[in-house]
This record gives structure tokens, sequence and C-alpha cells, in this order.
């Protein structure tokens, strides 16, 4: 195993042992004299960055998608995987309004807060599903912003999501007009969006022109085995607007991690059901080619999976979500991994 950080799980010298270091004696028994010697000081990902698009931050190249906070994942493990996260030199977290009523805003802003690591932290929200409110319009848009803020504990979004899934009547106009505004506040710092058509893309641009702010990101629900969403024309748009596109769904659900293969029993769950969706042919064939292609490499199928959408033209950082501290390192390792074109085409050609 890779040493990124610190290394906690190594005990501690007793009071006595470091006396009789500094004194000159001889090493502690029962310390090999090979044993692996942990990289003090930041993390080798803490040196990986990609520029999201022409927003500003530069991110590390897998985004923590925090959509399990407060849902399925409590308090205490969140801010583990949140830990594991930075201590892999990770530093961009995704989340949103929506995710548990605001309850992963507030286990975010505890966390930032209590580690002082805001100034660190690219923070992408996602807007304009929650209950209280609802949609792009103006008045909500702008209170969406404060909630956040609130929950979040900081005075800014770095990048602001405009979720278009649940707002199909307000004026893309309006709404741009109200993040013009939210800019120039110093609230927000640069414009994501989800749920736009290519046309409304375009029309945004034009919008843009007249000197409301640039979207400048794309979330698109994308992964090997779903495809259709980012099409051809969202990709014509955004490789000329030069978006920065992160990927949500990356993982499927968590069924790219491979971790979950036989039909489960019984009443399902919303997860269960998420999952129960691939468990057929198509997801078994996907499957084998990740599990393939991660014994040949060293990797688990996560890895190999996140790969996968690394190496796919206009990706610049999927968003991911982790359950537990160790899912963490295995995404990590996807950044590192290159896939020969060999393998790219083999697995894409399992998935059809």
């Amino acid at each position: 195993m890779a040493y990124f950080g610190v290394d906690s799980t190594l005990p501690s010298p007793s009071p006595d042992a470091a006396a009789a270091a500094a004194a000159g004696s001889a090493a502690v028994p029962g310390t090999h004299p090979s044993a692996p010697i942990p990289v003090q000081g930041p993390s080798v990902g803490s040196n990986v960055r990609v520029a999201l698009g022409e927003s500003g931050a530069e991110v590390f190249p897998v985004i923590l998608g925090a959509a399990e906070f407060g849902w399925n994942v409590d308090l205490e493990s969140s801010h583990a995987i949140l830990d594991a996260y930075a201590e892999l030199g990770g530093n961009a977290v995704h989340t949103s309004d929506a995710y548990s009523s605001g309850r992963s805003e507030h286990i975010i802003g505890q966390w930032l807060q209590s580690r002082g690591l805001r100034e660190d932290v690219v923070l992408a929200v996602r807007v304009g599903g929650h209950a209280d409110n609802p949609g792009l319009g103006p008045v909500n848009l702008i209170r969406a912003v404060e909630a956040s803020l609130t929950r979040l504990r900081t005075d800014r979004i770095d990048v602001l999501y405009l979720d278009a899934t649940t707002d199909r009547e307000s004026s893309l106009e309006d709404t741009l007009a109200t993040a013009e505004w939210l800019v120039e506040a110093g609230k927000v710092r640069a414009l994501g969006a989800i749920g736009y058509s290519a046309a409304q893309l375009v029309e945004a641009r034009i919008f843009a022109s007249a000197g409301y702010p640039r979207i400048t990101v794309l979330d698109v629900p994308f992964n090997v085995l779903r495809r259709h969403e980012f099409d051809a024309d969202l990709r014509l748009v955004a490789g000329a607007q030069g978006m920065a596109v992160t990927p949500s769904h990356a993982l499927e659900h968590g069924f790219l991690a491979g971790r979950q293969r036989a039909k489960l029993r019984g009443a399902l769950s919303v997860r269960g059901a998420q999952l129960a969706a691939n468990l057929n042919r198509r997801g078994s064939r996907t499957l084998r080619a990740l599990d393939a292609v991660g014994a040949e490499l060293g990797v688990p199928d996560a890895a190999v999976a996140v790969a996968w959408l690394l190496a796919q033209r206009l990706v610049t950082a999927p968003i991911v979500n982790a359950y537990a501290p160790q899912h963490v390192e295995e995404l990590a390792q996807g950044v590192g991994v290159r896939l020969s074109r060999a393998q790219l085409s083999d697995i894409a050609r399992a998935a059809e």
C-alpha cells in the first residue's frame, strides 16, 4: 500500500522509547529495519490538479460527492470519508441543497470549520431541488444560496450548479440575471449546470456575450453503462464552449465498484433498487471486463471505472460518492491508471 500522507495507523513510540532513542540507544525492539517509512508532509496527490474549465479553480481529478452524507452515512463516518479524501490530496467536494434536505451541507460545513480547510477546498453546490426553495426563479434561487451558505458555514460557493431538472418554467435570462447578482456580491465564484439541453447552453452563451456570467462547468450523468445522456449535441456544445465536464453517477450508484453481483431478495431499498436495475447480462459482462482490466493492472473495479471516465474526451473530473474511508483510496487509484486503447475498447464493448 502506498503511503500518501502521515500514517496514523503506526503506533506512536512510548515516552521511554523516545527518551532512549534520543540518548542514542538501540532501535526499539520489534521494529524491523526495513519497515516502510511514512511520508511526512503533504501527500503526493496534493500536486495532482486539473483546471476546472474557465472557473479559475484547480481540482483533484476526482471530486468527492456527498449524496450519501446524512442519508446512508452518518456524521462521524462522513467526516472520516472527508478526512481520507483530504489526506490523499483531494480538494473538491460536491453537494446539493436537496441531499438529505440539507443535512449533507450541514455535515460538510461542520467538517470544513473543524478542520480549518475552507481555503483549501473547492466547494461545489447544486441548487434548485430543496423543498423550501424549489426551482431556479430569482427569489428562490437567492434564498437557496443563502440557506446553503448558512448550512455550509461559509461566505461563498466556488461552483454553483444550476439544476434545470427541477425547473422547466423559469426563464433562463432571469436565472442568469440572478446569478449575476450572486457573483457580483461575492457569494458565488463560478456557474455550473445540470439538466440543460444543448440548445439552452447555446442560449446561455449568447446571454453571456451580453454580460451575464458564463456557465463554465457541466454536470451530466455519465459512465460506461450510462452513455446516452451525454449525447452528441451536448458533447459538441461542451467542447465548443470549453466547459469542464464533471460526470455524476460515475459508478452507477455503486454498481461499477463490483461489490454487488447477486440479485437481492425481499423488499428493496432505494439503493437496492438502483443496484438491481443493472443486475442483468449487460451489467455482468461489464463487471467481468472491469475485473479483467483490474486484475491486469492490480487495481479494483472502481479505479478502472474512474480511469475509463478520465480517458473520455472532455471529462475533467468525475463526481464520485463514497460509503466508507477505504473506498476513497480505491477511487483515488483511478487517477493514476492509464488504460490502453484495447482495454478501453474491451470495456466499452462489454457494456454495449
